[in-house]
């Protein structure tokens, strides 16, 4: 696949319900959404000017390899992700084929929890922060002499209030998860993160990766059935750190944009506020190769070999 096929934006004739740091949400008809994952890439809460080629396919293809498997597990909102599954049910898409292909999910429309339920295995980022300043997370506290980037047993459910966009999340207690959407909810939600995430870090674990932490987030379909939602164990959503490298008591390297992160820290003179500077094509290059990497990691295929699964009545 051709770098020229990145995507920045995508503009089908379907209204655009909502455009995200990567995803342009479109409604298809009253219960079904297609979902677009694009090449942009943020940091520090700033999209970018470069696309990163093959990021929004590794995000989508990803996320329907782990759902491949995790549909025995519980009930998730992808309705198809191959490209002639999509058209077969909605013809009308297939003249914007290559503007989406590859990168759009068909989806179960959902009125979405308003908590990210956040799992962390290791002890980082603002997890770390938090426990480094206080020896707490989200003021509840931990065990004291926990050194950086230690694994955490058992794994800790960490839900956190969704921001809007430009904002930081905010972590919250499984109390205050509680307060706001009820017990039975709040406790479902935990074990079923619990659950998946277990999954994830096994699976992970037995390809060379370290599944640090990540996010799901979930929704209630129009029956009033809860689904797992939007992307799954994927290098946006997760950090993904090569166990040859791992070490306690240090940051890791990432398996995401890593190399964005690296290049904009060492950079001079930017403020962490729009407009970004622009990427070098050494930077933008290296990015979509981690990307690559981790999807063939796990899948144990490479991302241009990857046929997508099929799914439901489309099998």
């Amino acid at each position: 696949m051709s770098d020229e096929g990145s995507q920045q934006d995508s503009e089908l004739n379907l209204l655009l319900l909502h455009s995200g740091k990567v995803r342009d949400v479109y409604e298809v008809d009253a219960r079904t959404l297609l979902m677009v994952a694009s090449d942009r890439i943020s940091a520090f809460d700033v999209i970018l000017g470069q696309p990163i080629p093959h990021k929004g396919e590794v995000l989508t293809l990803v996320t329907a390899w782990w759902l491949e498997q995790l549909e025995d597990r519980l009930a998730h909102h992808l309705i198809a992700v191959d490209p002639d599954a999509i058209i077969a049910r909605h013809p009308d898409l297939a003249t914007s084929r290559e503007t989406w292909a590859r990168r759009a999910m068909l989806v179960t429309r959902t009125q979405p929890v308003l908590v990210e339920c956040v799992v962390r295995g290791h002890i980082t980022g603002s997890a770390w922060k938090e426990y480094r300043s206080n020896g707490t997370l989200a003021n509840e506290p931990l065990p004291e002499g926990l050194l950086e980037s230690q694994r955490l047993d058992p794994p800790i459910f960490s839900p956190a209030t969704k921001a809007e966009q430009g904002e930081h999340d905010e972590n919250i207690t499984i109390a205050q998860a509680q307060e706001l959407l009820g017990t039975e909810l709040a406790d479902r939600l935990r074990d079923l993160s619990l659950d998946i995430y277990g999954y994830g870090r096994g699976v992970a674990d037995i390809r060379g990766i370290i599944l640090a932490d990540t996010k799901f987030e979930f929704g209630f379909d129009a029956a009033g059935e809860l689904l797992l939602i939007d992307e799954v164990l994927t290098p946006d959503s997760s950090r993904f750190w090569p166990k040859e490298s791992y070490s306690v008591g240090r940051g890791q390297p990432s398996l995401d944009k890593q190399p964005v992160r690296d290049w904009l820290d060492e950079l001079q003179g930017w403020n962490k506020s729009p407009p970004a500077p622009d990427l070098p094509d050494t930077v933008v290059a290296a990015t979509s190769d981690r990307y690559q990497d981790v999807f063939h990691r796990l899948t144990g295929i490479e991302l241009a070999d990857y046929r997508p699964p099929l799914f439901g009545t489309d099998r």
